[in-house]
């Protein structure tokens, strides 16, 4: 009787621990909700493993669970949370993809910085969300770090950013030629060319929707869900 007793407190305390090591927290609160979130966080990770001090989201995880919260009968909507620098443009394009074209609502809401490829990734959900002091980086597709030696290499770039401008264009309310603008501007970023668009500047423009923090976001797609 005493070895099963231990047994358990053995089992608790090993989740506890674990819970701690990987929320910072004992406990998780537990509710039912047809909500489900994802959160996009660090580089978005592609084709190319990053070093392991990077934090990183992987597109191979990402993309199961956005499937299984497609099948899932008891998921309702789903709110995606981004803090990303960016990363790999076909690895944050495919997440782009996906979230599109799920049938049930979605909205998303930048925190910290939504840079470069997690742009599109904003503004794939059905509504979007910014903080007042988040902000988002737009700039032309670049290689870092790799001599580009033939111009087959210019004209894939070239042909990769109009698929990131295209899908931009068609799923926000920024027009294609404010869009570039904001992309090849020059002296707003140093030894670079692109803008920085904080908060209320991205809603200005058309890009995201509407300022807000998690309150708004989580009210936002209950009515959607409501509504649909």
């Amino acid at each position: 009787m005493a070895q099963f007793e231990n047994q358990d407190v053995h089992t608790t305390t090993s989740a506890a621990t674990s819970t701690l090591q990987q929320l910072g927290q004992l406990e998780v609160p537990k509710m039912e909700s047809a909500i489900h979130t994802i959160t996009i966080v660090g580089q978005i990770e592609g084709h190319l493993v990053l070093p392991p001090q990077n934090k990183t989201t992987k597109y191979e995880h990402i993309i199961p669970q956005l499937v299984a919260i497609e099948q899932n009968p008891d998921i309702k909507g789903l709110l995606i949370i981004l803090n990303t620098v960016g990363g790999d443009v076909e690895a944050g394009l495919a997440i782009a993809e996906m979230i599109v074209s799920m049938t049930k609502p979605t909205v998303s809401l930048v925190l910290g910085g939504g840079h470069s490829i997690g742009v599109p990734i904003a503004v794939a959900s059905n509504y979007s969300f910014i903080a007042e002091t988040a902000t988002m980086t737009i700039h032309p597709i670049r290689l870092t770090g790799l001599v580009i030696g033939v111009p087959q290499t210019y004209e894939y770039l070239d042909k990769m950013q109009d698929r990131v401008i295209k899908f931009v264009i068609e799923h926000s309310n920024i027009d294609e030629d404010t869009f570039r603008e904001l992309m090849f501007s020059t002296g707003k970023l140093a030894r670079d060319i692109g803008t920085v668009l904080v908060g209320s500047d991205a809603v200005k423009c058309g890009l995201i929707d509407e300022v807000g923090g998690i309150g708004q976001a989580v009210s936002k797609l209950e009515e959607l869900i409501n509504r649909g």
